[in-house]
């Protein structure tokens, strides 16, 4: 089984029926035929640009879907904090992987990646200065939502 085919087949599942976490997107599969570790399945997430919503996992990119950072983050974002050259982000929960990938989309060059939990995300940035600076751009997204 190759990649390219079992992505074609995690976007033809998603397209079709409402699939909300990986343990369903698993099961899915294997009732195909197709064997999927959690490892390999997030690595297909993060590759097609998926993102969970409240219908379940949709792709959805900047360019095609028109929704923003600042959309998301309006809708997602909770709490900004500072932790040297880091920057946790709360979300509420299931919503951390949405803004993650948004965010990793947007290329910000003071970005280094996101690691994203369920409520949670570490944004790595090269300093400290770097980091203060992603903080204040993130809270005026804050400002949008109040």
């Amino acid at each position: 089984m190759n990649k390219g085919y079992r992505q074609g087949q995690i976007l033809k599942l998603i397209r079709s029926k409402s699939v909300h976490t990986q343990e369903e997107l698993a099961k899915e599969l294997k009732s195909q035929g197709i064997a999927a570790t959690q490892v390999t399945l997030s690595r297909d997430i993060r590759e097609l640009g998926l993102v969970k919503t409240p219908g379940g996992y949709r792709q959805m990119t900047p360019e095609s879907s028109g929704i923003s950072l600042a959309t998301i983050a309006a809708e997602f974002l909770h709490d900004v904090r500072l932790a040297q050259n880091l920057v946790v982000l709360k979300t509420a929960p299931a919503n951390a992987g949405t803004l993650a990938s948004t965010l990793d989309q947007a290329r910000w060059p003071e970005v280094y990646g996101t690691i994203a939990g369920d409520d949670t995300i570490l944004v790595i940035t090269p300093d400290n200065d770097a980091a203060q600076g992603v903080r204040r751009k993130l809270l005026q997204f804050l400002e949008l939502h109040d």
